[in-house]
């Protein structure tokens, strides 16, 4: 009973807690509420965050306008490429003809100098020619010259035939070469034209008191040549009117 009657006191009596009213707020009123909140703490966020990005040296405008002159600039570069690349073809194209017409002129000059060097040794093989006494009717190999070419197999040979006497007959024949090699480990002999076959244009003379002939031998381009001789064959003679050799090896 006492427990009871303890518990009542406390409960209703002077010491019982303290009892709030509060009044009724609708639904949409506390949604609107949280809704204010809420648009305040975002724009509030988007405040700091573009605050943020300014402070540490970002900004979206001028992103947009560097990117906008970035974008102008590639534009302008790619207008330019055509004309750059046509100007670089034709640079090119020049470039080329220069470099052709340098070998072409190079070539040349070395032609020149050759045939100057020639014309050399013909003037001091003439100077020494008109000091001295020669049999009448006689043929010689004045100078027989025999060099490889650039190609391999290939050897260049100048030969210069002369008459002596006051008065020199016609002289109608051919030249031979006879080319002793090493092929293989053999001895060969090669004869340039052949006996057997037909007489060639490139090997036929005609002459009174000079002949001058270049051209150029083919061999295995694996064959080792040791000398070279040439024979100037009379029409109507069997035998060599004159005969000249060279060493090659």
């Amino acid at each position: 009973m006492r427990k009871l009657l303890r518990r009542f006191r406390q409960r209703f009596g002077i010491a019982a807690p303290r009892l709030a009213v509060s009044p009724h707020i609708a639904w949409y009123w506390r949604a609107l509420r949280v809704i204010m909140v809420l648009s305040i703490s975002g724009a509030l966020a988007l405040w700091m965050y573009d605050a943020g990005r300014r402070f540490a040296g970002f900004d979206r405008g001028v992103l947009d306008e560097e990117l906008q002159r970035l974008r102008t600039q590639v534009a302008e570069l790619e207008e330019q490429v055509p004309k750059l690349q046509a100007i670089a073809d034709s640079s090119d194209a020049r470039l080329k003809i220069e470099q052709t017409a340098q070998r072409n002129l190079a070539q040349q000059v070395k032609a020149l100098e050759t045939d100057n060097a020639r014309l050399k040794e013909d003037i001091a093989f003439f100077e020494n020619l008109s000091a001295q006494d020669h049999a009448e009717d006689r043929v010689t190999v004045a100078r027989f010259k025999v060099e490889s070419n650039v190609i391999p197999g290939e050897y260049r040979y100048r030969v210069l035939l002369m008459q002596g006497g006051s008065r020199p007959r016609e002289i109608s024949g051919r030249l031979q070469f006879i080319v002793k090699m090493q092929l293989e480990r053999k001895d060969v002999i090669l004869i340039v034209p052949d006996e057997t076959s037909e007489p060639q244009s490139a090997y036929q003379i005609k002459f009174s008191r000079f002949y001058r002939a270049d051209g150029v031998i083919r061999v295995d381009p694996n064959a080792k040549v040791r000398s070279v001789q040439v024979r100037l064959l009379e029409k109507g003679s069997g035998q060599p009117r004159a005969t000249e050799s060279v060493s090659l090896s």
